[in-house]
């Protein structure tokens, strides 16, 4: 089981893109969490008793990792700087959507990028179908032109004072993420290689949330720690 855990490791470490992501699990009635980091064909768990990249560091995956990790954001990935970082478009439309439904004001802002977003990503599918390799650089420009502009009017724009403190902090702190993390959430559109969305990571972890979901918790870390990397050696066996 170690051999092949470290051989796991060994071969994510070397892929030019992985996925990444965490979840919450209760084990003995503690929360702690399931930590993954996979592609297509290999899938690596690990339980901790953090979420950050002190947890991270310990699992010794994105320490010496130096590709494409695709992710939701968390600030902790930011902390391993010797790779390339993507933000998941799909987990960034879900936060458009919200904003998006919850009044005229913010709509005026998150429907466009929304709009936008999936523009880019039907775009990018067409060119790839296709067998293109980028989009035109015409294109390109375009695409991204919009993306600026349609960040800085949302930044830009003041909302009433009848919208909640707390809700114009969340949509201006999405926003500042959007111009400030430009190049991680629109680094699929320049790269190909890089994937729209963390949908690998995301179903890598359903079966986790699923067991969660029928018992409860795991009853102890024996339990939690064999679950994950009994998924580990099928999903090792399947790569051969």
């Amino acid at each position: 089981m170690v051999e092949t855990e470290l051989k796991i490791k060994q071969k994510l470490r070397r892929a030019s893109v992985i996925h990444a992501d965490e979840t919450g699990l209760r084990i003995n009635k503690r929360l702690e969490y399931v930590h993954v980091a996979s592609t297509s064909a290999l899938t690596h768990y690990a339980t901790a008793a953090h979420r950050g990249h002190t947890a991270m560091d310990e699992i010794n995956v994105l320490p010496s990792y130096r590709g494409t990790c695709v992710h939701d954001g968390l600030l902790s990935y930011s902390y391993y700087n010797q790779c390339r970082h993507a933000l998941c478009g799909v987990h960034l439309l879900r936060e458009l959507t919200y904003f998006e439904e919850l009044s005229a004001e913010t709509k005026v802002w998150a429907a466009p990028l929304k709009e936008l977003l999936l523009e880019m990503k039907r775009e990018v599918e067409r060119e790839r179908g296709e067998g293109g390799k980028r989009l035109a650089e015409d294109d390109l420009r375009s695409l991204t032109e919009s993306y600026d502009r349609l960040v800085a009017t949302g930044l830009e724009g003041q909302p009433p004072p009848d919208v909640p403190e707390q809700v114009r902090k969340q949509g201006r702190n999405l926003l500042l993420r959007l111009e400030r993390r430009r190049e991680e959430v629109l680094l699929f559109l320049n790269d190909f290689a890089v994937p729209f969305d963390n949908n690998q990571a995301e179903r890598d972890l359903r079966m986790v949330k699923l067991q969660q979901k029928t018992s409860g918790c795991f009853r102890s870390e024996v339990g939690a720690s064999v679950l994950p990397h009994s998924w580990l050696h099928l999903n090792d066996e399947k790569a051969r």
